[in-house]
């Protein structure tokens, strides 16, 4: 009998380890830190050595990235922008230059919902602080013109490793994606040496690897507001479940929360949709999407997925209300005791 296989992720998607038949291969388990987040590494069944040389690889790895992508501390990421503010082009090295590339892909292909070039306005409610902002409002004249600037990865001129932009107001911040591109390259890592079956998890953000007759890996979906579960699914191989949630990075003021989730069009806070999770085969566009659905809401989310290509959405608002797919309900056994409202959606 095949063996399921649960893990606990945090914060929306929930695991727990369980087993029945033969006994279970042996895990290599492993914690990194990238951008601020724990990510925990499960290889299954491989030599240990070969699992420590492959973590100590993706530490290298994630410890640049976590350098030279950061939205705000000194690195590639923020050398370029100071080159935009300042009217000027700046040489990249091939480290960045795919980020820029997938970015605006990714932009584009969500009709702007999500939209990396919005750094100035996510600083100006105070997010690019490791800590939870505080104080007063945000000054309102300043997020209205700079939403009215529209900044975007379209004013962006890639010439060879030369990047120039058009608009001063473009600061890029990648943090609503580069887990994803953290991840995939990972993923990559682990094949490259040979590894074929793993599981990285960086702050409930999940890229898997294994083969078809691998054991699968089960997923519960949580309420944010109870923290219960809400449904379980089983992932196929090689899939990656990403979620974009707006109940833990807040600002509080006056009782009222403001989500660091933006709309980029208004500069203000997405504040009715509570999480997306989405399910793909490419960690970054997963990444990119849940955070494009979670602007686009009850009303648009159906056509941005059907754009953005992404076959398997749940979306739960702070109303307790469920929107998914038929494709994504079909694979999900909702937990008969949970308080929600399940509205289906046409096919994607």
């Amino acid at each position: 009998m095949k063996r399921l296989r649960h893990l606990f992720i945090l914060p929306t998607l929930v695991l727990g380890l369980a087993s029945c038949g033969d006994p279970p291969p042996v895990d290599h388990i492993s914690t990194l830190y990238v951008f601020g987040t724990k990510v925990e590494i499960t290889v299954r069944g491989e030599d240990a050595d070969l699992a420590k040389k492959a973590t100590a690889q993706l530490d290298q790895d994630f410890k640049r990235m976590h350098k030279d992508w950061h939205a705000w501390k000194p690195g590639e990421l923020t050398n370029l922008n100071r080159a935009f503010a300042a009217g000027e082009s700046l040489a990249v090295t091939s480290f960045l230059k795919p980020l820029l590339i997938q970015a605006k892909t990714f932009e584009n292909l969500s009709d702007g919902l999500f939209n990396p070039a919005i750094g100035a306005l996510i600083s100006a409610w105070g997010f690019h602080n490791d800590e939870k902002p505080k104080g007063g409002l945000p000054d309102f004249n300043l997020i209205r013109d700079l939403a009215a600037r529209k900044a975007s990865l379209n004013d962006i001129t890639i010439d060879g490793d030369l990047v120039s932009s058009s608009n001063a107001t473009v600061q890029l911040d990648f943090g609503g994606f580069a887990k994803g591109v953290a991840l995939d390259r990972a993923e990559q890592t682990f094949k490259d040496l040979g590894i074929k079956s793993a599981l990285i998890n960086a702050g409930g953000d999940i890229n898997t690897l294994n083969g078809p007759d691998a054991d699968p890996w089960q997923v519960g979906i949580r309420d944010p507001k109870s923290w219960g579960v809400i449904a379980t699914l089983d992932l196929a191989d090689g899939e990656d479940v990403y979620t974009s949630g707006n109940y833990e990075r807040f600002r509080e003021i006056d009782g009222v929360r403001y989500a660091h989730i933006l709309n980029p069009a208004t500069g203000m806070p997405v504040d009715h949709i509570v999480s997306a999770t989405v399910i793909t085969h490419n960690g970054a566009l997963a990444d990119a999407a849940a955070t494009a659905l979670t602007v686009a809401g009850p009303k648009d989310w159906h056509r941005i997925a059907k754009k953005m290509g992404i076959k398997f959405v749940i979306l739960v608002d702070d109303n307790g209300t469920v929107y998914l797919n038929p494709a994504m309900k079909a694979r999900i056994v909702f937990n008969p005791e949970a308080k929600i409202t399940i509205i289906e959606s046409a096919p994607l």
